[in-house]
Parts: C-alpha cells; sequence; structure tokens
C-alpha cells in the first residue's frame, strides 16, 4: 500500500540527538545538586514528555519536574538544541520522498519552537509541509496528542494513506490510536524488544529499508 503522508519524528528518527539532550539533563540535575553517572539510563528520556522521565527515573514531584524542565531548557536552547546529528542517510530518504511528491510532517514531542531550529539548522526545514511539536507551557506532549493535532490539519486525506515513522513506542501506540499505520526504526534509541512489543506495521534498521517502503 502506497502513503501519501508521512509523519515523522525527530528525536532517533531524524537526529541522532543524545549529546544535547543528555547534556541538558545533567544540567538541570546538577541545579538540585545530582549526577548521574550512567549515562546510557539518559536514553529513557528521549521520547517521552521530559516531566514524565525527571518524576519516573528520579522522584520528582509535579513542581520539581517543571522547574527540572525550565532549567533543562537554560541549556538546551542555547547549545543542546546544536549538539546532534543527522542519521547516515536521512537527509537523502526525506528529500527523495518530498521529490516524490510525498507530503511529509513533523510529529515530536520536543517543543515546535525548538523542532523548527533544528530542522533548519540541519537544511531540511523546507521539506516539510509542517512542523508540530509539543508547547512550551507544557501542552501537547503526549505523542498521542501531537498525533491527534496533526491529523486535524489534515484535509481530505484517507487515513489508510497516512504512516507514522518513529524509534519508539510512543510513536508506535500513538499511530495505533489513530488508526494509522506506522514504522518503528531500530537505529533510534528504542530497543528492539520495545519496538518489537508495540507491534508496528513495519520495523526497518535503517533510512535505506525506510525509503524502500515510503517509496512506493
Amino acid at each position: 500500500m502506497g502513503y501519501d503522508v508521512i509523519l515523522f519524528d525527530l528525536d532517533g528518527t531524524i537526529t541522532d540527538s543524545k549529546p544535547g539532550i543528555v547534556n541538558s539533563i545533567l544540567y538541570a540535575l546538577k541545579s538540585f545538586d545530582m549526577y548521574e553517572e550512567n549515562l546510557d539510563k539518559l536514553d529513557a528520556f528521549i521520547g517521552p514528555p521530559l516531566t514524565m522521565s525527571f518524576k519516573e527515573f528520579y522522584g520528582f514531584n509535579d513542581d520539581k519536574a517543571m522547574l527540572a524542565v525550565t532549567k533543562y531548557r537554560e541549556y538546551y536552547k542555547d547549545k543542546g538544541i546544536y549538539e546532534n546529528t543527522l542519521y547516515d542517510g536521512i537527509a537523502f530518504t526525506i528529500e527523495t520522498l518530498y521529490n516524490n511528491s510525498k507530503k511529509l510532517i513533523l510529529a515530536t514531542s520536543k517543543p515546535t519552537v525548538f523542532a523548527k531550529e533544528v530542522l533548519k539548522n540541519h537544511c531540511i526545514d523546507q521539506y516539510f509541509e509542517s512542523i508540530n511539536g509539543s508547547n512550551l507551557d507544557g501542552t501537547r506532549v503526549d505523542k498521542t496528542e501531537v498525533i491527534e493535532y496533526t491529523l486535524r490539519n489534515i484535509k481530505s486525506i484517507d487515513k489508510n494513506k497516512i504512516i507514522m515513522v518513529g524509534d519508539r513506542k510512543y510513536d508506535v501506540m500513538g499511530a495505533k490510536k489513530h488508526h494509522i499505520d506506522s514504522v518503528g526504526v531500530l537505529y533510534g534509541y528504542g530497543s528492539l524488544d520495545e519496538i518489537t512489543a508495540s507491534a508496528p506495521t513495519y520495523i526497518v534498521k535503517s533510512p535505506e529499508e525506510l525509503l524502500s517502503i515510503l517509496s512506493k
């Protein structure tokens, strides 16, 4: 089945964003006189809402988690936002899909203002019809909400022609909630077990394999 509209996650799907995110988390934790020695533990922060992760992994209450996010953004907005790289082959995949008249839309839990800057910095923002993320006030952070917002703004498109691409279970679960197909990518931050258990429509190991599915 061919797809006309492709929703892309950002962190772990288009960009390897771990350095900027980890450094921002460490900066936030430092403000509470905390330090995380196991940096691999922080991979779990990539994908879900930050407040949820600070509460889950460090036992922060709502107010402390919100303060942690504020501190996180102090570092991220000036430095962390640029500490990321494109995955090998993803720029070619995106450009090729665009040239094949696919409608590309970003659907990320990252704040929209930051997502726009990341794509612009990598000179791929022009391939996306719209860039949809969360709000700085903490609303629309759940991937299901982001997808819902995105779909509301797509006019006259059969859901069978729309697919979500992401590296975490949240992308797949959000897609299922709104009855659209999904691709789980294994080159990002979600483990094979996580992606397999979430049961996406397709599983791919590389941007090249992703292109072979989406270019049909």
